[in-house]
């Protein structure tokens, strides 16, 4: 099979990769390049540490269907990280409560940056660091620096599986040191901001401040 290399051009940064993708060609074409090129002629990135992977899409109006569709892709790659995905959206606006899931690693070093609510399959290594503008989820251990928020929102929320983090940050509010939270259980908590000051709590309590939820409360 041959396909045309024109829609997918890979550029290389500092901290990782830009897939820049043609906005005008049909979607199918896209993902077949995306697909061929990351099977056969960009074999050689694909082995190694991991790596950071930006999504420009350009002026392209994606559903979240299509754009699952190129991280589908991606995802079957096992050590590209998706950082970040750029395109317009689909008509009707973007759903700000949407979440958007990414699993992986995060080591000493590395950053992972989301515009909205994430939810992050994985752990968060001493020294590697999660933002958002939204709420984070980890299901994994959080040992690294979480910071939801990002640009001021005090809604915000952090949540883990294992919450056992070097520091904390929910919008401006910095948290304090660890082991100034005095000896807890560390599992399945999160941490909110009341009062502009930072409270860990369990996350069967969650509800509390997410009151859309849907409960289930048997019978």
């Amino acid at each position: 099979m041959t396909v045309q290399s024109k829609h997918v051009r890979i550029k290389g940064i500092k901290d990782g990769l830009v897939f820049l993708l043609d906005d005008k060609c049909p979607f199918e074409d896209l993902l077949s390049e995306l697909r061929y090129k990351l099977e056969h002629s960009h074999q050689n990135i694909l082995t190694g540490p991991i790596v950071h992977v930006d999504i420009k899409l350009g002026n392209r109006s994606v559903s979240e269907e299509e754009k699952e569709a190129v991280l589908d892709i991606l995802k079957s790659q096992g050590n590209l990280l998706v950082r970040s995905v750029e395109a317009l959206e689909e008509p009707g606006g973007k759903d700000t409560d949407a979440l958007f899931m990414v699993s992986g690693m995060i080591r000493s070093g590395q950053v992972l940056h989301h515009e909205g609510n994430l939810l992050f399959l994985g752990d968060v290594n001493p020294g590697g660091s999660i933002t958002c503008t939204g709420d984070i989820y980890i299901l994994g251990a959080l040992r690294g620096m979480a910071h939801a928020g990002v640009g001021g929102n005090q809604e915000s929320i952090i949540a883990a599986s294992l919450l056992s983090p070097t520091q904390l940050r929910i919008a401006d509010v910095i948290s304090r040191p660890p082991d100034e939270w005095g000896t807890r259980e560390s599992s399945m908590e999160f941490a909110y901001l009341s009062s502009g000051a930072m409270q860990i709590d369990k996350i069967h309590n969650i509800v509390k401040l997410r009151q859309g939820l849907n409960v289930f409360k048997g019978v």
